[in-house]
């Protein structure tokens, strides 16, 4: 099971009440809730701050989705680099002995000396008198010059690769650390209310997640008829229903929304990315119009979040920390608008 870090997921594993984001990381000290601030306003504040931590926490998840292709490229080419070298150090070895030869039979030819010399200049004017060696030492010659450009050429690669490696690594750890912070903010914002007011937002948040896992069960009849691939991966997601939402997360018991869509589309024999952005480039774009259920659909500028449409209107997803796996309104997510649909 992938995971953006164990600390993260562990903050967020147990978040199902928005009044209980109990989180191991340490809280930093937030303005006092103003007395004219509703517990609605509170409320909506910390679903927005969940929100914001699940964007941030599906940027990471790109990230690493990145970096493990690209540690996957890099390894391919430092791979190929090392056997470039060895066919260089083969050739500089058979070169020797061609001047080793040359010198025994008639003394070292300037071709060779200044083959063998440091100067990248000598090395190339080398390459050109090859009227100086016989046809035999002509074709070594060319085949080291040509091995020691491809050599060249792999080794500046690689380092471009290194330097993506790093840049994504950046990003990985400045979006996790994004992610806590807002979970953060957020537990500091409940922790300076009043104890009967958190019991009350948690009571609320508890009937409300009731609430919607009974009308999600109850939506989830409509996917009865779908078949194919698409039936398969949607059955798979409401299956899920009640699930606990957790960064990073792909199963069996708690999910992210790529998380969710990745091991759906797994069970119905479909290869994705853990990452709502990447699972964007996949299968064929269809329009909002023409929607059927099973097809993805994406939210956020830029994409953080996606779903599995179930028609009428509806779709199942993990939406956010302190929230379950769900059928909820399509195009209706606050802040997140709709992007586009993918079908697989």
């Amino acid at each position: 099971m992938s995971s953006i870090n164990f600390t993260l997921r562990a903050r967020s594993a147990g978040v199902i009440l928005i009044a209980a984001i109990a989180l191991a990381a340490p809280i930093f000290i937030a303005p006092p809730v103003q007395a004219a601030q509703t517990l609605e306003q509170v409320q909506a504040r910390v679903r927005q701050l969940q929100d914001e931590a699940a964007s941030a926490a599906e940027g990471a998840q790109e990230a690493k989705v990145k970096l493990a292709s690209l540690n996957r490229t890099l390894s391919g080419i430092q791979a190929k680099a090392a056997v470039q070298s060895q066919s260089v150090s083969a050739l500089s070895k058979n070169l020797s002995a061609i001047a080793i030869e040359q010198y025994k039979t008639g003394g070292l030819s300037q071709s060779l000396e200044l083959l063998f010399s440091s100067d990248p200049a000598l090395y190339l004017s080398a390459a050109g008198s090859l009227e100086a060696i016989t046809r035999k030492k002509s074709v070594e010659l060319r085949k080291f010059q040509a091995a020691k450009q491809k050599l060249t050429a792999t080794s500046l690669t690689v380092n471009d690769k290194l330097a993506l490696v790093k840049a994504a690594q950046k990003k990985l750890a400045a979006q996790s650390a994004q992610a806590e912070a807002k979970l953060a903010e957020a537990e500091a914002l409940l922790a300076n209310l009043k104890q009967a007011d958190r019991e009350r937002l948690a009571r609320l948040a508890l009937e409300e997640e009731d609430a919607d896992q009974a009308s999600s069960l109850a939506a989830a009849k409509l996917a009865s008829g779908v078949s194919g691939r698409a039936g398969k991966a949607l059955q798979f997601a409401l299956k899920q229903i009640g699930d606990r939402y957790v960064f990073g997360a792909a199963g069996m018991t708690y999910w992210d929304c790529s998380g969710l869509t990745m091991k759906a589309f797994q069970d119905a024999g479909v290869s994705l990315p853990h990452s709502a952005r990447a699972q964007y480039g996949y299968g064929k774009s269809v329009k909002r119009a023409n929607l059927l259920p099973g097809d993805l659909i994406f939210f956020g500028r830029p994409i953080s979040h996606v779903g599995i449409y179930l028609g009428g209107g509806k779709m199942v997803h993990a939406p956010r920390p302190g929230s379950r796996v769900k059928v909820a309104d399509a195009f209706n997510l606050g802040r997140k608008a709709y992007i586009g649909a993918r079908r697989l």
